[in-house]
């Protein structure tokens, strides 16, 4: 029985909120008692993580100018994860991005790692991340090196289970390994729940009224402010359509740059609860997601909410999104780009919003929270 291992959790950092977190909480609701292993916890950023028995590296021990800077703290996260001592488990699911798939295990302790992607930084978005040709010459030597060390990391798991058939694909060019796939899963019953506070006008239990009052005129995006994200494409459109608005829900390392970009069109939130952004997806014209997403959890929020999404066609946006269905794609990561696939929205939305509320609802299904506790107990 599953039920009868003692089980550990593994994450890179427990310092936020986003679609991977909600990952962690399904985790815990199946493994009720397993301990959360990370590197270190914010508990002011990650309040969600409140109720989980969590074990934290040397790390949590240091400066706040260090741990949490990703670039300072950098060296220090293999010696973290390594010096985790898990003997007494019979089970470890890791789930990484980076770091956490590196955790030592004995011989009778399985490793189950659950790959959000091979490390960014290292292989598929290195040019995102070391724009500046003197910094990327300046740490070709050490991320080369490192690119070894991860590669060495990713082989210790006894299994991989990718998030999406993009991170599989990723996974055996950058790794060498197979790995299965099972899609995150989506919680249509607590969404539902939201989406009928939000239609009951006269439920007061949820502060999401003040964003009801926007223009509708808006388009959307929510997602992590950080260079991969790709929001700063959105903003230099949206500054020359400048008749259209623009709302931005996130926080990440590159929110002060993207604010001083942006026009008086364009609106930034954070800390927004999932009422009030089930509300801001219901009024929105479109998500736009310029971003290549390893799953792209928010791309079924808003389809859920009866907003289409305007995607760039690459990655996992590729497999949550019906084509002219709940949405359309972009081909180029350019200004271009994006402004033509906004202006051909506009001229099909009608189309998109008020037709496809059954075809949104069985995309949606196909990766329902409970597909997803199967398909993953499955492969243990």
């Amino acid at each position: 029985m599953i039920s009868d291992k003692k089980t550990a959790i593994v994450y890179d950092w427990i310092d936020k909120w986003g679609g991977v977190e909600r990952v962690l909480l399904n985790l815990h609701g199946m493994f009720p008692n397993a301990v959360f292993y990370t590197s270190y916890y914010d508990k002011e950023k990650a309040g969600w993580a409140g109720g989980l028995n969590i074990k934290t590296s040397f790390l949590q021990n240091f400066p706040n100018l260090i741990k949490k800077n990703r670039i300072l703290s950098f060296i220090f996260y293999p010696f973290a994860f390594e010096s985790f001592d898990f003997s007494d488990y019979d089970l470890v699911i890791s789930v990484s991005s980076s770091f956490g798939k590196s955790i030592i295990t004995r011989p009778g302790t399985r490793h189950i790692c659950y790959l959000l992607t091979p490390t960014r930084y290292l292989w598929s978005h290195k040019k995102d991340y070391f724009k500046n040709n003197l910094i990327n010459y300046l740490t070709s030597s050490y991320l080369n090196f490192f690119k070894k060390w991860d590669f060495t990391a990713a082989q210790r798991p006894d299994k991989i289970i990718s998030i999406s058939k993009t991170v599989r694909d990723r996974c055996l060019k950058y790794y060498k390994r197979n790995s299965e796939i099972v899609y995150p899963g989506f919680d249509t019953e607590y969404w539902g729940k939201i989406k009928s506070k939000i239609k009951n006008p006269n439920d007061k239990s949820q502060m999401y009224s003040k964003y009801e009052i926007l223009n509708t005129k808006y388009y959307l995006v929510v997602s992590r402010l950080e260079p991969y994200k790709k929001v700063d494409l959105v903003i230099k459109v949206f500054n020359k359509l400048k008749n259209k608005n623009l709302i931005i829900v996130g926080e990440g390392t590159g929110e002060e740059k993207l604010k001083e970009i942006a026009g008086d069109n364009i609106i930034f939130m954070s800390k927004v609860s999932d009422a009030e952004l089930g509300s801001l997806y219901s009024n929105a014209q479109a998500l736009i997601m310029p971003q290549e997403e390893d799953f792209g959890y928010v791309a079924l929020e808003s389809q859920f909410f009866g907003c289409p999404v305007i995607a760039y066609k690459r990655g996992g946006a590729t497999e949550t999104i019906v084509d002219g269905k709940t949405g359309i794609f972009f081909s180029d990561q350019t200004g271009q780009s994006l402004m033509k696939a906004v202006e051909r929205y506009d001229k099909i939305k009608y189309n998109l919003k008020k037709n496809t509320k059954d075809i949104r609802m069985v995309n949606v299904d196909k990766f329902a929270k409970k597909k997803f506790i199967e398909k993953f107990i499955e492969n243990l």
